[in-house]
This record gives structure tokens, sequence and C-alpha cells, in this order.
């Protein structure tokens, strides 16, 4: 699936959002680190994350390549300052028609729109690969993140109050959300 989209951030920064390919392997998993480093809202912490470039490469060619599945990269001045995703929940036909939606950004980069482009662009890739249901699972304490799905129209569907055990916080309760595409 395809995608690409320039996008003027309210200060005036141009955003541009596009499919992540291997030559972007190195950057994205160097972003990928910094963000894991930076909140303890995502999923895993950056010494978890196993993959080397050329596996890292390989997969965003499987993915690009795919008509169901996307891995975009927001770019400012030539830098990759966040990446969202969709992926098939399975590949079971009964579970055919969800998707999972995760993103990330640079902590310096929070609070300019880059979140709101790249749920669109997410929503839109979902929409297009057919999907009918986009999920996604946030940290309670992260309002920011649930306030942004709650506006596109995200809704909970459930809570986890053990979903994360973070080192420096301990439990932390995830909300499970769901928007109908």
């Amino acid at each position: 699936m395809r995608y690409a989209k320039t996008v003027l951030l309210a200060g005036g920064q141009e955003l541009l959002v596009r499919n992540a390919v291997a030559s972007d392997a190195r950057a994205l998993r160097d972003t990928m680190r910094r963000a894991h480093a930076q909140t303890d809202y995502l999923l895993s912490y950056p010494d978890e994350q196993s993959v080397d470039d050329e596996q890292e490469a390989r997969s965003l060619e499987e993915t690009e390549r795919s008509g169901n599945e996307v891995e975009l990269v927001a770019i400012i001045d030539g830098r990759i300052v966040g990446s969202a995703g969709v992926s098939a929940v399975r590949s079971r036909r009964k579970v055919a028609h969800r998707a999972r939606f995760g993103i990330s950004i640079l902590k310096e980069y929070w609070g300019m729109g880059i979140g709101r482009v790249l749920m669109e662009a997410s929503i839109n890739c979902a929409r297009q690969a057919g999907y009918t249901q986009l999920e996604l699972e946030v940290v309670a304490d992260n309002q920011r993140a649930v306030s942004l799905y709650r506006r596109a129209g995200f809704e909970e569907y459930g809570r986890n109050p053990r979903g994360y055990r973070s080192a420096s916080v301990g439990y932390q309760e995830l909300v499970y959300m769901r928007l109908e595409l």
C-alpha cells in the first residue's frame, strides 16, 4: 500500500508522511529507540528492540509490498521524527476485518499536530486496505493520546488495570479503543 502526503503544521513547519522504505531502516530504528526511551507509554523499552538494520529493512520491504499493512514515517527537515503502523490483527478470516494501529513520536515534536496527521493517514490506509475496524491500546494516564483518539471517533471498549508493568511506575492501566471504519 502506497502513501505520501505533505502537510503544513500549525507552526509553519512542513511535514512529509510517507511509506517507510528499506533505506529508512537504520534511521527508523534509531528514532524508535529514542522515542521508546523518552516515554513510559509505549509497549517496549529501547533495549528490547532486537532486530538489526538488515532485518528491519526486510520487514519494511514486506510491509511496503503488502496490500493491507503499512508503516509510515513522519519527516521534518529530512529527519524521521515519528512513525505509525497499521497491521492485521491476525490472518484468520474471522478477524480479517480488524487492524491494529500504533504510533510514536519523538518527544521534542509532541504538540505540533504530527500525531493527528499520522493517525489520519493510518485511518485512511486502513480504510483503503478494506478493514472495517481499527484498534489500539493506550495507557490510561496518557490523556493527550486518549483525547486525540476520542476526537477521531475511537471508542473505549474495555480496560486492563494491569496491562503494562513499568519499571518506573509499576502497573499501568490500558484502555482498549476501536474505530468503526
